[in-house]
């Protein structure tokens, strides 16, 4: 998952923690603060009524007789007021706040009730007892819809602050992006690099852009002195290893050579053969690397496919291998170079010739692919190679021991020079392999387009 998702995926579920949290937290919270509001406006109601009484005395109240209960309530049954004359003589009782059920015109109402007493006028009247009550109801309706607001609130607040943290995550991450993206997506070798900086104030992406293109710098430096020391080391050997050919050639000319030593001479002649290939061999990646070769050729996969099983016919049916093509759709490599396709697709086939059991069976598919490339398969049923050791097959001088018996002892430098001809034309090289069922290279060439924008004909 990409660090721009996990940072956004992160800030959306600590801002559903936050909801539902708050989902918890708020109504009780809301219902305090609701109740808290109700007994407020009740004491607010009893500064009210002792100012009525102080103004106009009980008489206001009264119904009838002074000993009568006094009740009042509003039209909305939502609050009401009591006088209730105490005995006389009695203690007064404190001030209280509770929550009751009244009975009012038929129906039960349940009320939070400010009770208090209030003295006596004069002496040998009675105290009254005042309550002061408001609906429940009226305190439910005020904590669901506080509850309610405070809810969308949050919801909306939490989901503004996703929205604007994504933003900002994807602002900020920007510079990441370019210089993963652009700058090391898609690089073939070190020479692709592109050292321009990226356009950033944030100091860690700035070191890590300049640390990046210092280290490719030297990558760059290495693969070009290595470049170079093969080159050279290849144009050496050239010359004395042509020139110890000439001279064992002469040597076995020689009509009083014994034969025992002629047989020596044939046998360095041999190793002095396979070391002129390797050489030759060496040089050619070398050239195809530095951009010896020119890619101006259209060439169609199927006509060197066909040249190249007619040029390793006769070795395939010496081991009786049989040999399927098929090849559908278009094949042309607009940009290409025939001769060296012709030897990575020669190493290909040669090696599936080499390394299938006898009797065998090759098959070479090409398919076009959605995207306008075009994908190219060769099979083969020998024993496959062992699982450790696919991710060397393409190494330079690796050699590892065959993986059933009868198998061969290595792959040579013929798999790294396909590789160095495949990336050279834009196209990647893999394998797949079971043991015991066979081997599969795949070859995965480019869209035309991108092959003209990435890969132009070298001058």
């Amino acid at each position: 998952m990409r660090l721009e998702a996990k940072l956004a995926l992160f800030n959306a579920l600590s801002k559903l923690l936050l909801v539902l949290l708050g989902a918890l937290v708020i109504p009780p919270i809301v219902q305090r603060v609701a109740v808290a509001h109700t007994d407020l406006h009740l004491r607010d109601k009893k500064q009210h009524v002792l100012a009525l009484i102080a103004r106009d005395g009980l008489q206001a109240f009264e119904r009838g007789e002074r000993a009568e209960t006094y009740a009042d309530y509003n039209i909305f049954k939502q609050e009401y007021i009591t006088l209730t004359p105490l005995p006389v003589g009695k203690p007064l009782p404190a001030e209280r706040i509770f929550e009751e059920p009244r009975q009012v015109d038929q129906q039960v109402e349940d009320f939070r009730i400010l009770s208090f007493a209030r003295p006596a006028e004069t002496v040998g009247q009675p105290a009254f007892r005042v309550e002061i009550g408001s609906s429940l109801e009226t305190v439910e309706l005020l904590t669901g819809t506080l509850r309610n607001l405070a809810l969308w609130v949050l919801v909306a607040a939490s989901l503004l602050t996703v929205v604007s943290d994504a933003a900002f995550a994807h602002y900020l991450l920007e510079p990441l992006r370019e210089l993963t993206i652009r700058k090391l997506r898609g690089i073939r070798q070190p020479s692709d690099f592109d050292f321009e900086a990226i356009d950033t104030d944030t100091t860690d992406f700035r070191r890590l852009d300049d640390r990046l293109n210092s280290l490719m710098r030297q990558v760059q430096s290495a693969f070009a002195k290595e470049r170079e020391f093969m080159s050279n080391v290849s144009h050496e050997l050239l010359t004395p290893a042509s020139i110890l050919q000439s001279r064992f050639e002469n040597m076995l000319q020689d009509p009083t050579l014994p034969e025992q030593h002629a047989q020596q001479i044939v046998e360095s002649q041999r190793t002095l053969y396979r070391l002129r290939n390797t050489v030759r061999t060496l040089l050619l990646i070398a050239n195809i690397e530095n951009e010896q070769y020119l890619r101006n050729e259209a060439v169609h996969l199927s006509a060197v496919v066909a040249d190249v099983a007619e040029e390793l016919d006769d070795r395939r049916q010496q081991r009786d291998i049989a040999l399927e093509v098929d090849l559908t759709g278009p094949d042309e490599h607009p940009h290409a170079n025939a001769s060296l396709l012709h030897t990575l697709l020669r190493n290909l086939l040669s090696n599936a010739i080499k390394y299938n059991r006898a009797g065998g069976r090759i098959l070479i598919l090409g398919r076009a692919t959605a995207n306008g490339g075009y994908t190219l398969r060769v099979e083969d049923t020998g024993p496959g190679i062992a699982p450790e050791n696919l991710p060397f097959l393409f190494d330079r001088f690796r050699r590892f021991q065959g993986t059933a018996p009868g198998a061969p002892e290595g792959y040579g430098l013929g798999l790294p020079i396909a590789q160095t001809i495949a990336t050279f034309h834009g196209a990647t090289l893999r394998a797949e392999s079971e043991l015991g069922r066979g081997t599969a290279f795949i070859l995965d060439f480019q869209p035309s387009a991108k092959l003209v924008a990435g890969f132009m004909p070298a001058s």
